[in-house]
C-alpha cells in the first residue's frame, strides 16, 4: 500500500519526501522535512491499532496548519471523529482505502487537503451521522415509557401494573426496545441494563 500510493503521489506530480512504515518515524520525518501534507494509515506498527491516527493528531497538535490525509481500510467511527474534532475540520482527510483506488479522486483529495481543505470519505459521513441521531427516535411513546419505568428498577410485573397493560405485553414492547436500540432481544440483564444506559445518555 505504501509503496503503490508512493508511486500515485509522483505520478500526479507530486515529491514524496520519505516513506515509513510506523508512527514513530512519521513523526521524525515530519519534523525532519516539514511536509505539505501527511499521507497516513490509522494502522499503524509499533501495535498495530490506530498509531498512525494518534500520531496524525499530535502532529496536528504541534503544528495546527500541518494538512494531515488519514485512509483506513474500515469505518471507524471515534478515529474519525477524534480526528475531525482534534483538527477543527480543516486541511484533514477520512478516506476509506477502497477509494484510494480510485487514484484520481484520491490525487484529488491530496490537493484539496494540502489547499487546506476537508475530505471525508461519503461512507465515513453517513456513518457519522447515523450515530449521532438520537437512538431513542426509534422508539414509540409507550415504548419509551417502558424504558423510562426500566430505568427507575421497575420488573417487568411492576411496569405491567403502572402501566395497566400485560406482563406480555411489556415483555412485547422490550424486547422492540431491544432491537431498535441494536441490542439483540435475548432480554438478558445485560443487555437490558445496556438499554437504560442508552436512555439515560440521550
Amino acid at each position: 500500500m505504501r509503496d503503490g500510493l508512493t508511486a500515485v503521489l509522483a505520478r500526479f506530480g507530486h515529491r514524496v519526501v520519505q516513506a515509513v512504515a510506523d508512527a514513530p518515524s512519521l513523526a521524525d520525518a515530519v519534523e525532519a522535512h516539514k511536509p505539505d501534507i501527511v499521507v497516513t494509515d490509522v494502522r499503524m506498527p509499533p501495535t498495530q491499532t490506530d498509531d498512525g491516527l494518534r500520531a496524525a493528531i499530535a502532529l496536528r497538535e504541534r503544528d495546527p496548519d500541518l494538512p494531515v490525509l488519514v485512509v483506513s481500510q474500515y469505518i471507524e467511527a471515534a478515529s474519525a471523529g477524534e480526528l475531525l474534532d482534534s483538527t477543527a475540520a480543516r486541511a484533514v482527510g477520512y478516506l476509506l482505502k477502497d477509494r484510494v483506488m480510485d487514484v484520481a479522486d484520491f490525487a484529488e483529495a491530496v490537493r484539496t487537503v494540502a489547499d487546506g481543505g476537508t475530505v471525508i470519505d461519503p461512507e465515513v459521513v453517513r456513518h457519522l451521522l447515523s450515530r449521532r441521531r438520537d437512538p431513542l427516535d426509534r422508539l414509540t411513546p409507550r415504548e419509551r415509557e417502558v424504558l423510562a419505568l426500566m430505568a427507575q428498577g421497575r420488573s417487568n410485573a411492576a411496569i405491567a401494573q403502572d402501566l395497566t397493560v400485560s406482563a406480555a405485553a411489556v415483555g412485547k414492547h422490550i424486547n422492540n426496545i431491544l432491537a431498535k436500540l441494536d441490542l439483540p432481544p435475548d432480554a438478558d440483564a445485560h443487555r437490558r441494563v445496556l438499554a437504560v444506559l442508552t436512555f439515560l445518555r440521550s
